[in-house]
Order: structure tokens, then C-alpha cells, then sequence
């Protein structure tokens, strides 16, 4: 058992479905709100935050967590300490969500708020390349049940940044699927392409497939969760011929209840069917479950052997967004584990 612990974490890998928020571990929490509060979470108080039963509980303590990321120098401890736990799993690239939508929301819409909190993530980014060795590109997710008109203002900050940052790399809609669809966001996701972003969405999380196919329409390169694909053997079918790329997040979708067990996840049957699925940790500090876990539970609870494993890895370098050139290089090291 040790011997494929070892192996899955010298797997050099990528995370591709990552939420900088989520990364926070209570004991950080505990550090942020020493700095921001007249009486401080205890680590106790922090600890129970992250208990929680749904997805809407899920939301409700992801909510309380941002709210104690106040300054730059707040995401940049963040970000620092996110880059340190990925480095100590063999990841050696990730594209992180961050929740640019909540920022400007909770900032009373402030065009010049994000700047400075950018730049304090940039120097953990930069820091932890070099000292490291983890690359890290960012996305900008908007929360799709704010409207229409915030998520407008994510994604144009995105393309506006991207000119100078490269480390932008693409958008996201993220937030409840229930409450506001993929459709409303057609015209932002086409302007963003023209300007040169990558497109990511969260597609049947706590929707039916239908929401899938409506991602796909609006022009979605990347799917995030889309764990209601398997009621659709067309849609399969769509995901494979487009070898689209899946984040899955199996601890996730058990933690917040829309998935009854690991051994259920549609992990195994995507892969079998050819899909080019990854596995991801989403909010690896809310959960309990970073992905060198989430590659060991594949192995444990899926029956996914060391050579599955492998292509797993080699998966989550394909799908990501890196230049051909870095991805030939990590797919060598990959075969060479």
C-alpha cells in the first residue's frame, strides 16, 4: 500500500478544478482572523465551519471562509500555503479558480479593489515557481446566480489583466447551477474568447444533463463535476468524440451530497468509456481530500491499478491549458515514473 502511495505522489501531476478559497485550512483561518477580528476564531470554531451535511451548507461555509480574506497580503498567505500543500503532492501544475465575483460583490463593486489583491496573489504564484517548482495559471470565476451583469464585470477584468498578467488564463462560472443556467452566458463566453481566454464551466453538479449539453453549447472547453453525464449515453458519446476535458472531484460530490459514495462516482465509468477525465480536490480544506488522496481513493475504492493511475496523471496534463511544448515535457516525466 505504501509502495502506491509513494508512486501516486512522484506521479507528476495537475490539478485542474481548484478553488484558491478552498485551499484555506482551518489553522489559517485562525492566523486570518487573528488579524481581522476583536475576538479571533478559536481552532475549534474554525474546525466546525467546515462541517457540513449539502451543497447549500457547502456555499453557506465557503461564504464565512472568503469573508476573512480581506487584504492582499491575506491571498497572498493563502495562495503561499495553497502552492506548499501542492508541491508536497506531486503537483507540479494547477489552474485555480479564484472568486473574483465575491470579491467585487462584498467590495461594493470597487473597479480599482482587485488590483492589489492580484498582486499579492501574483507574488505567491511567482515565489512558489521558484522556490517550488509548481507553476500555477489563474482563472477568474464569476458566480453565475449573482447575474449576468457581474459576471460581464469578471470576465472583462479578465481579458483587460490578461494583456500584462499571461497567468490568466481563462474564465469559470461557478455557484449554484440550480438557480441560473449556462444560456444567459453566451455572449460573455464568446467575447472572452476573442480575447484570447480559455473556457471553463461547472456543468451537472446538481443538474441533470441537460445542463451539460447547455455548457457545451455556449462553447465550454472544460467541464467541472458533470457528474449527471452518465444519464445520457449521447452525451457520453458528445464528451468523447470532442475529447473534452473532465474535472472530476469525486470527495467533493460525497461531501456535499450529490453523490451517495466514492465506489458510486462516475469516475470508473467515464474513464472506461475513454473520456479524458482528471481528478481534482475543488475545495481540498472544506472536504478532507486533497488529489493525491483523490488518486489513492481511485485506486482503493475504484480498483483503478498503478498503469490507470498513470494515465490518469498523463489526462490531467493534456487537459490543461499549458503551451504543447510544457505539456510534451511533463507527459515524458509522466512515463518515466
Amino acid at each position: 500500500m505504501s509502495e502506491i502511495r509513494d508512486f501516486i505522489r512522484k506521479l507528476p501531476k495537475a490539478e485542474l478544478h481548484l478553488h484558491l478559497e478552498g485551499t484555506v485550512l482551518p489553522a489559517t483561518l485562525v492566523e486570518l482572523s487573528q488579524r481581522h477580528d476583536k475576538i479571533p476564531l478559536t481552532l475549534a470554531e474554525a474546525e466546525a465551519l467546515y462541517h457540513f451535511t449539502d451543497f447549500s451548507g457547502f456555499m453557506l461555509a465557503f461564504k464565512a471562509v472568503t469573508g476573512q480574506l480581506v487584504h492582499p497580503e491575506d491571498y497572498e498567505l493563502a495562495a503561499w500555503r495553497m502552492m506548499e500543500q501542492l508541491a508536497a503532492q506531486g503537483v507540479v501544475h494547477a489552474e485555480v479558480y479564484i472568486s473574483v465575483g465575491v470579491i467585487y460583490l462584498w467590495r461594493n463593486h470597487d473597479p480599482h479593489v482587485f488590483e492589489p489583491i492580484f498582486a499579492g496573489l501574483e507574488r505567491a504564484r511567482m515565489r512558489g515557481e521558484r522556490e517550488l517548482g509548481v507553476t500555477v495559471y489563474w482563472i477568474f470565476d464569476a458566480v453565475r446566480h449573482f447575474s449576468v451583469e457581474e459576471a460581464a464585470r469578471v470576465f472583462r477584468k479578465a481579458a483587460e489583466m490578461r494583456v500584462t498578467h499571461p497567468s490568466i488564463i481563462g474564465i469559470g462560472l461557478g455557484g449554484d447551477e440550480r438557480r441560473t443556467a449556462s444560456e444567459p452566458f453566451r455572449h460573455l463566453y464568446a467575447e472572452a474568447r476573442e480575447a484570447g481566454l480559455r473556457l471553463t464551466n461547472h456543468a451537472g453538479e446538481t443538474t441533470g444533463p441537460e445542463a451539460i449539453w447547455e455548457a457545451l453549447a455556449i462553447g465550454s472547453e472544460r467541464l467541472g463535476h458533470v457528474v449527471s453525464a452518465g444519464d445520457d449515453p449521447a452525451l457520453l458519446e458528445e464528451l468523447h468524440s470532442r475529447a473534452i476535458g473532465l474535472e472530476l472531484n469525486p470527495t467533493s460530490n460525497l461531501r456535499t451530497g450529490v453523490c451517495s459514495s466514492i465506489a458510486a462516482h462516475p469516475l470508473r465509468r467515464y474513464f472506461d468509456a475513454g473520456l479524458m477525465v482528471t481528478l481534482n480536490s475543488d475545495d481540498p480544506a472544506f472536504f478532507g481530500s486533497d488529489v493525491a488522496n483523490e488518486y489513492w481513493l481511485a485506486h482503493t475504492e475504484q480498483g483503478f491499478a498503478r498503469e490507470e493511475l498513470r494515465s490518469l496523471a498523463a489526462n490531467s496534463i493534456r487537459a490543461s491549458f499549458l503551451p504543447e511544448t510544457e505539456k510534451s515535457r511533463w507527459l515524458q516525466n509522466v512515463e518515466s515514473v
